[in-house]
């Protein structure tokens, strides 16, 4: 989940050597492949195993018998394998599959070294039947087929299953060639070698943006103090600040621009790296990437492409890698984010040397970018997730190589949920890297793959039929709308467009149509797919009384219907989203009440579906409200609308008897629905709402199809929330695509639509505990557990993430300050200084980009402090206090009443202060701040005898809000704290002023 890395040097970065490495060795590990042999079956009455049998007189025996007058034949559902023990383990390079007449569509063949983990090494959606023969490259001692759809309505069924392996002991790798590469050579202290890298300086790249358009702070520097190589075979990178708070850090890219994979062939970058170690990492981010030559000749990122090998921020033990194409923001490579793996915990990074890696395989029609850590796959984007036009300007081309040590910026900042570097951040952090290498491969050159065509011709959709026995039709076909509310954006359609299609997918719902619409339409009608083009409607709008926004909003519709009406991507127009159910929300002016709202609205909608009407004819109108209490509304003043719609999630199942018993007489849709939302599910332990788990989202999203579907005749279909790739507090709970990460719900969505048994799902997540979910200490630790398990033995990796939404309405997740996994799915976190109801997410990743995700809440509360707390109940005054609102007050004299519930809050501005009479002089040794959002970040702790002089026995300038926990030393009656200086825009507010004896 990177952010957009350094516009006109952006990323594509070295790949990485196996511990130490060497020419001759990697020449060793490349050597040339021995042939396949085809003449010896490996598979020939081995044992042979199978999911099912149609009968006694179709064992799995029969496929493996060399007999092509007997046959394997499985039970008539999905999915269905058959497995053969070879007895040892085989290099294998060619498979063949002689189907009898009930073949396989889509499946795979798959390895395993024990039978019970599996590794895919061929896979299709697209099985002819017939004779298949299948050229391959893995090993094992297990190998089956694995069907997942059927092309008849039988099962499945095989004359021989024969198997072919290759005439030595291991797998025919590549025949690898080097490229180039630099082992860091030299003495200690001198600079890396000129002829091979570029020095950057400064704080952006020649007209490029300034901080390198990051908002990083650092100045590239040249110096050898920042830059050097260490006389082992290592470059240094380090990270220095002076004692103004100045820092100055390295950034280095390499000469040659021109590190390409050629067409059929592959393009390896490979390095060793260790990553920065220091006590307090806030701010640090490392990287090793590959940025497209075009930005050194003019060209615009991210459409030039970059690459990130290895990123890290803020000094977690994790790294991530991606892809970043296309257009910012959003596009089809989700910028600024891109198509990234994001953070994985990463064991001993920060401590050791570990190998990072990206090939680049243009070998496949669907081309690739797999990246590895100490050789694990960890990462995959492919040609056909990003379109071809955008793959193609951002990947087919050359490279150059980029090492750099940054210091702050978006991504830190977004990380952490603060600005960095602070005051705390430890200078000298350094970025070491050894061997740096790029490889090579050639060979023939695969049939590419194209765009798909343009779609062409209006489409005539109409509702038809009569009560209860309706239906929509598409030029006069039937069509239930079968669709997801879609997220990426009008730009990015050629990323996603394909994926969803892939779904059973045949709608997409938008919120709103403009002038940007038209891509997304024109990508939508290449890949078979039609557009809910919906048109927003303020929320709290004034409909009664506003003539101006309804006549202006009304020119603007009617301008887009004229538009787009003849797209062969349009389905039909949304009026509007959730305007009547959110009426009561707002106060309207001129004393219009809320029902004299609703019922304007309603006739606006009713003005704007007669405009649309008479502009087009041949596409129907409905409006969207969030709860099936609208119908009456359109019931009584919106008549033409052509059906209805409604966004329901929890309740979708009483969609129906609302229609029946509210006596409609038009068909609808639902135009959103899945798992149960924040406002419908209990609420937990810590008293916010429990978050369903990954399964029970998954059923969630298969139960709310059931009944949209269940009804045909009068439900015309529904489009599920949410196709979309944020991750942060709504997108981990409704998204199918988290992060760009597949989720069990995606995978429930594609069963429901295509009515196939899903395969390869993504880890499930069986249990989560927590040390402490009622009282974690302030700046304490607690310790997290995970259990999880993967359909396909994938290697599991991990990360984790906090939301703050119930301390601060924050929807952005942030990573711990601290956190340390102890072993597979366990942590030991650092929980925030902020008081209040937390929550934790889980992230377990697969090698195929799906993930579990599971959450709980954890209480922060403020840390236990020994001795008496000699200011509670004493007289309390203050230089200001907010006025009373909701329902409370924020007088002084709540900050020592005991209570974690009241607070005191100043005046926005500086300076402000609160003071405690403790009725006689009283020797303090503690003090304890309880800050609300609104903190003070340079204050004084002062004690006096008169209330009028006053001695500092505490100052700091880098407060960072939450709890405050001190030791002082002095005597005074009046205690005070004086605020010079604002965390926030806010003023100061204390929950709680505890002062010690």
């Amino acid at each position: 989940m990177n952010p957009a890395r350094r516009s006109s040097a952006l990323l594509l970065i070295l790949a990485m050597l196996l511990a130490v490495v060497s020419v001759p060795s990697l020449g060793a590990r490349r050597a040339s492949a021995a042939s396949c042999d085809t003449g010896t079956n490996l598979a020939l009455n081995k044992t042979a195993t199978a999911s099912s049998l149609e009968g006694a007189g179709y064992p799995a025996s029969a496929a493996v018998d060399g007999n092509t007058g007997t046959r394997w034949s499985s039970q008539f559902s999905d999915p269905q394998w058959l497995e053969v023990d070879l007895g040892s383990t085989q290099s294998i390079c060619e498979v063949v599959l002689n189907w009898e007449t009930a073949s396989g569509k889509a499946y795979q063949i798959q390895t395993s070294t024990d039978g019970t983990t599996w590794t895919p090494i061929y896979s299709t959606a697209s099985g002819p039947g017939g004779t298949e023969t299948l050229n391959v490259t893995g090993s094992g001692r297990y190998i089956r087929m694995y069907g997942t759809a059927r092309n008849t309505g039988y099962g499945y069924s095989l004359w021989e299953f024969s198997v072919y392996g290759s005439n030595g002991s291991t797998p025919p790798p590549p025949a690898w060639n080097l490229l180039w590469q630099d082992n860091f050579a030299g003495a200690a202290g001198t600079a890396p070698s000129s002829a091979n890298w570029i020095e950057d300086t400064g704080h952006n790249s020649p007209g490029g943006p300034a901080d390198w358009g990051t908002g990083e702070v650092e100045s590239a520097s040249s110096s050898t103090a920042n830059v050097s190589v260490d006389g082992g075979g290592h470059l240094n990178i380090t990270a220095l600040e002076d004692g103004s708070g100045n820092w100055t850090s390295g950034r280095i890219e390499t000469q040659r621009s021109d590190f390409a994979a050629p067409a059929g062939g592959m393009l390896e970058v490979t390095a060793n790296i260790k990553q920065p170690d220091v006590a307090n990492p806030a701010g640090y981010w490392p990287a090793f990437w590959a940025l497209g030559s075009g930005s050194r000749t003019g060209g615009t990122w991210p459409a030039i492409g970059e690459t990130d090998i290895m990123e890290n921020v803020n000094g977690h033990q994790t790294s991530s890698s991606g892809l970043h194409c296309g257009t910012a923001p959003n596009g089809p490579c989700n910028e600024s984010s891109g198509r990234g793996s994001g953070l994985r915990t990463c064991t001993g990074c920060l401590t050791d040397y570990h190998t990072y890696t990206e090939v680049i395989d243009r070998t496949q029609a669907d081309e690739q970018i797999r990246f590895s850590v100490d050789g694990q796959v960890t990462w995959t984007v492919s040609e056909s997730q990003v379109g071809v036009t955008t793959w193609q300007a951002a990947v087919d081309h050359g490279f150059f190589l980029i090492l750099d040590l940054a210091i702050g910026g978006s991504w830190p900042n977004a990380d952490c949920g603060c600005t960095s570097p602070n005051a705390a951040t430890a200078s000298g952090g350094t970025l070491s890297v050894g061997p740096v290498s790029v490889y090579t491969t050639t060979g023939p050159a695969p049939t590419p793959l194209t765009p798909p065509p343009a779609a062409s011709g209006a489409n005539v959709v109409k509702v038809t039929g009569g009560q209860g026995n309706w239906q929509l039709t598409v030029n006069g076909a039937p069509y239930q709308v079968k669709g997801v509310t879609w997220g990426p954006g009008n730009a990015a359609g050629d990323g996603y467009l394909a994926d969803a299609a892939s779904m059973g997918v045949n709608t997409i719902r938008t919120w709103g149509t403009d002038g940007t619409s038209q891509p997304l339409l024109d990508a939508a009608a290449a890949r078979g797919i039609k557009v809910i083009n919906g048109f927003w409607l303020n929320q709290g709008a004034d409909y009664l009384n506003d003539t101006a926004y309804k006549t202006s909003t009304l020119n603007t519709i009617e301008q887009y219907v004229n538009q787009y009406k003849n797209d062969p991507g349009t389905l039909m127009w949304d009026v509007g989203n959730e305007v009547i159910n959110t009426a009561g929300n707002y106060t309207y002016p001129n004393g219009a009440t809320v029902e004299q709202e609703r019922d304007a609205y309603a006739q606006y909608v009713e003005q704007i579906t007669e405009a649309i009407h008479s502009i087009d004819p041949d596409h129907p109108v409905t409006s969207t409200d969030a709860w099936t209490g609208a119908w009456p509304y359109y019931k009584q003043y919106t008549p033409s609308l052509d059906l209805l719609a409604v966004n329901s999630y929890g309740a979708v199942c009483n969609v129906n008897t609302d229609w029946v018993n509210g006596g409609y007489t038009k068909p609808y849709i639902v135009t959103e629905s899945g798992d149960p939302g924040e406002w419908e599910v209990p609420n937990d332990a810590n008293d916010v709402p429990a978050e369903p788990t990954d399964q029970q989202q998954r059923d969630g999203y298969t139960t709310a199809w059931n009944c949209i579907a269940g009804h045909p005749g009068v439900s015309l279909g529904g489009t599920l929330f949410n196709y979309g790739v944020e991750n942060d507090f709504g997108g981990v709970w409704f998204n199918l695509l988290t992060g760009g990460w597949k989720r069990l719900s995606y995978y429930s969505v594609k069963q429901a639509f295509t009515g196939q048994a899903q395969t390869n799902t993504p880890p499930e997540i069986t249990s989560m505990t927590l040390s402490n979910t009622a009282s974690v200490p302030s700046g304490g630790q607690f310790t997290v557990n995970v259990a999880a398990n993967n359909p396909t033995g994938d290697t599991l990796s991990y990360n984790v993430a906090l939301s703050g939404k119930y301390v601060n309405g924050a929807t952005a997740l942030q990573s711990p300050s601290s956190y340390t996994q102890t072993g597979p799915g366990a942590f030991t976190i650092t929980a925030p200084k902020t008081l209040g109801v937390w929550k934790v997410y889980v992230y377990v990743y697969d090698q195929h980009g799906g993930v579990g995700i599971q959450s709980a809440s954890f209480r922060v509360v403020a840390p236990p402090v020994a001795g008496t707390n000699v200011a509670l109940g004493k007289p309390t005054t203050a230089s200001s206090f907010q006025a009373a609102g909701n329902g409370q007050t924020y007088v002084a004299a709540n900050a020592t009443d005991g209570n974690w519930s009241t607070r005191w809050a100043s005046d926005w501005s500086d300076p402000q202060w609160i003071q405690v009479d403790l009725g006689q002089p009283t020797a303090i040794k503690h003090v304890q701040l309880g800050w609300e959002s609104a903190y003070g970040q340079a204050y004084q702790i002062q004690v006096s005898n008169d209330g009028t002089n006053w001695t500092t026995v505490y100052s700091t300038t880098t407060g960072t809000g939450g709890v405050d926990d001190f030791d002082v030393s002095g005597t005074g009656r009046y205690v005070r704290m004086y605020g010079t200086q604002r965390g926030t825009a806010y003023g100061y507010s204390l929950y709680e002023f505890g002062i010690y004896a």
